[in-house]
């Protein structure tokens, strides 16, 4: 149904107007006739009735309490985020851990709340802890009604402090181990049970970098990944578990290359975790000779990624010898175009790929880049 107006003679009148369908064809008929549209304005029936039928619309009476209410005292609030990620927050353990950390400290607030509210406002809208504090108004998160900018501060500040006595431990690292290494600690253990095991783990490391005064401690200039090399900046590793659950971060100085801190992490997750067999992954950009020998000095296995052309024992021991690949197959046995042989130099297994799809690419594209440096050097004569 809809209103619409209609003009008789002089005066129009107001209809309520329905659609139906005859016949397969579509047609109108006037529902009710309610009179003339200067005299209903005039005297104020139609915004009355309106305002009538506009009760049983949620909609629109969210709007009329907008309209009548004073702009200070009407609030809007969203709750899907903090439902979403607070189910998972509890689900996780993360509110456990933290309270388990939290055990026997005393600080008038509640810090597992404002660990939350700074978590959550880093998903939605990354920025800093002062923004976060001004952001929370928008949101309705359960307990964080109270929280200000120095609780935020704090429980921040508890995360990051230092451990002391016979719960430091993990001492290869280049960071002092901390409060949130227990959280971390903790979350594994509460997922582990009987038969679970920790013997495939994947690392990354990304950098970051400080504005203004910060990064007085681990603040160095090094190789910027984010383009900023006239910042200071901290390096975080993330370590990761063979179904893609984080285990651990770890941060260095800002000029830690990623092949120094490879081994560290290794030795600090046997530490940490009670790990006696670890095999890392890691790709190329970590590879260095004196890795591989900390590596097997330690007693790790380790995969590896290898530069064709930067080693000469790959490219000379490696790449030089013969052998027949063998195609992969991939999952429900479809055909996957890699084809891989098996190499062995003093020990050390070689995983040898070809991707021929990939290599002829490669060629057409070497083969455009020739032809228009040809073109180039013709039209230069």
């Amino acid at each position: 149904m809809f209103p619409r107006v209609k003009r008789t003679g002089r005066y129009e009148y107001f209809h309520i107007v329905e659609s139906y369908r005859e016949g397969g064809r579509v047609r109108q008929r006037i529902v009710c006739n309610l009179g003339r549209l200067d005299i209903l304005k005039a005297s104020g029936a139609l915004d009355a009735l309106l305002a009538s039928m506009g009760r049983f619309s949620e909609r629109l009476a969210v709007l009329g309490a907008v309209k009548k209410a004073e702009p200070s005292s009407v609030k809007v609030r969203r709750i899907g985020a903090p439902m979403v990620f607070g189910r998972l927050w509890r689900e996780s353990g993360v509110w456990r851990a933290i309270s388990d950390a939290l055990r026997g400290r005393k600080f008038g607030f509640s810090v597992e709340r404002a660990v939350f509210l700074t978590v959550l406002h880093r998903l939605i809208a990354p920025g800093s802890d002062r923004a976060a504090e001004r952001w929370k108004e928008g949101y309705r998160i359960e307990g964080a009604s109270g929280l200000e900018l120095h609780h935020l501060y704090r429980a921040m500040a508890w995360l990051g402090g230092e451990l002391s006595g016979r719960e430091r431990g993990g001492g290869a690292s280049f960071a002092p181990r901390c409060v949130k290494d227990a959280v971390e600690e903790g979350l594994f253990e509460g997922r582990r049970d009987l038969f679970s095991g920790l013997e495939l783990v994947f690392f990354d490391t990304t950098s970051l970098y400080f504005e203004g005064e910060g990064g007085e401690e681990m603040g160095r200039r090094g190789n910027s990944k984010d383009h900023r090399p006239d910042l200071k900046q901290m390096v975080v590793g993330v370590v990761m578990d063979e179904s893609g659950r984080p285990i651990c971060t770890e941060m260095w100085p800002g000029n830690t290359a990623d092949v120094k801190a490879l081994v560290p992490v290794a030795r600090r997750l046997s530490e940490r975790f009670g790990i006696s067999n670890v095999c890392v992954v890691a790709d190329r950009g970590m590879v260095s000779g004196e890795t591989i020998r900390e590596l097997e000095a330690g007693g790790w296995k380790y995969i590896l990624g290898a530069r064709m052309r930067g080693s000469v024992e790959v490219r000379e021991e490696v790449l030089g010898r013969g052998g027949r690949y063998r195609e992969v197959v991939g999952a429900g046995g479809r055909e996957s175009p890699l084809k891989v042989k098996d190499v062995m130099v003093e020990g050390r297994r070689y995983v040898v790929c070809l991707n021929e799809e990939e290599a002829a690419k490669d060629r057409e594209m070497r083969a455009g880049i020739v032809e228009g440096l040809r073109e180039a050097l013709r039209r230069g004569g």
